[in-house]
């Protein structure tokens, strides 16, 4: 086959494999999506812990301070500061909603059901007792 000087060359590759009625008549459903690995770099993360968040918002961002109370059975006394804020929008925020949930799904399969009150957890002699 002769060069076109008028045409590319990759253009020309296309053209001489015609396409067959399968390939054409493939969705591009069928496939499965490809997951992409992000690259991290976590050298420059400050790591903090909490044991307390508030969550607040506008219509626009979900503002999630997080705390650590260093009282944190019953009310505190004093004002607790905010160390930690992250400010993001609602489709972040849905996205690790849903990791969240997975991770703690994981977690709790295999160590057991996380009691979330403190009480609970705390004192469950007394608790038992008080019946």
């Amino acid at each position: 086959m002769a060069k076109n000087p008028d045409k590319p060359e990759q253009e020309e590759e296309q053209q001489g494999a015609p396409e067959t009625p399968a390939a054409q008549q493939a969705p591009a459903q069928q496939q499965p999506p490809q997951r992409m690995q992000v690259q991290i770099d976590d050298t420059k993360a400050l790591a903090s812990y909490a044991n307390f968040c508030r969550v607040t918002g506008t219509p626009e961002e979900l503002i999630i301070d997080f705390v650590l109370n260093p009282q944190p059975i019953g009310v505190p006394t004093s004002p607790i500061p905010i160390t930690q804020r992250i400010i993001t929008n609602f489709y972040t925020a849905k996205r690790m909603l849903h990791a969240l949930s997975l991770t703690v799904q994981r977690h709790e399969a295999t160590f057991g059901v996380l009691e979330t009150d403190v009480q609970k957890r705390v004192r469950p002699g007394l608790q038992q007792q008080q019946r």
